[in-house]
């Protein structure tokens, strides 16, 4: 979330995407949607696949990340937030050092999240699900799957903006707790959260 250098050069969506991506902005603005950034507000179960990502993905995943973070960034007013401006070389390393799930359908990667261990805790962080496969459940598959893959972890740890309502929803729902809120800009406050593995969902 908080603010990078900027890209080294214009990036363009695929047509169909920013469709996608319009017509879910303009549902935030007219409040039928609630803002959620990487679009993790979701509660019907998917169809999916969800395995560990591997460094040939790296392309795609960056190609998701961009997509579903733009309304995000619309949101807080900031085009060069963390997600949007990271470059490829970046996630193919993240993906060879952490702990990186993609969920797939029918071979095309619709959802990823990522995990690194620091100490006892799994840090996770870049939740995100295709704008057209948002509201699927997809969000709630990879983190459940997350908490899966790192059973070693005492805790997991992540944050999202305060106005990113529909990620707070999610991370409380599966057991997320708040625990600090940390004002980084004008505009952006991060609030951090924690699950231990012992606490319940609702």
């Amino acid at each position: 979330m908080t603010k990078g250098p900027a890209p080294a050069g214009p990036f363009r969506f695929p047509g169909d995407v920013m469709s996608s991506v319009r017509r879910r902005a303009a549902r935030v603005r007219s409040g039928r949607l609630a803002p959620d950034g990487g679009g993790c507000a979701d509660r019907v179960a998917p169809v999916v696949e969800i395995t560990r990502a591997l460094p040939e993905d790296a392309g795609e995943i960056l190609t998701l990340q961009r997509a579903a973070y733009v309304t995000e960034a619309q949101l807080y007013g900031d085009p060069f937030i963390g997600p949007l401006v990271e470059s490829l070389d970046q996630v193919r390393t993240v993906i060879g050092t952490a702990v990186v799930l993609k969920a797939t359908d029918g071979g095309r990667v619709v959802g990823a999240v990522r995990g690194k261990i620091s100490g006892s805790t799994c840090l996770v962080g870049r939740l995100v699900v295709a704008p057209d496969r948002q509201g699927q459940g997809i969000g709630t598959a990879l983190l459940a799957a997350m908490h899966e893959a790192v059973p070693e972890a005492a805790a997991f740890d992540l944050f999202t903006g305060h106005l990113s309502e529909g990620n707070l929803r999610l991370y409380r729902r599966l057991g997320y707790r708040e625990t600090q809120r940390e004002r980084v800009q004008d505009h952006l406050t991060l609030v951090h959260l924690r699950r231990r593995p012992e606490t319940s969902t609702s």
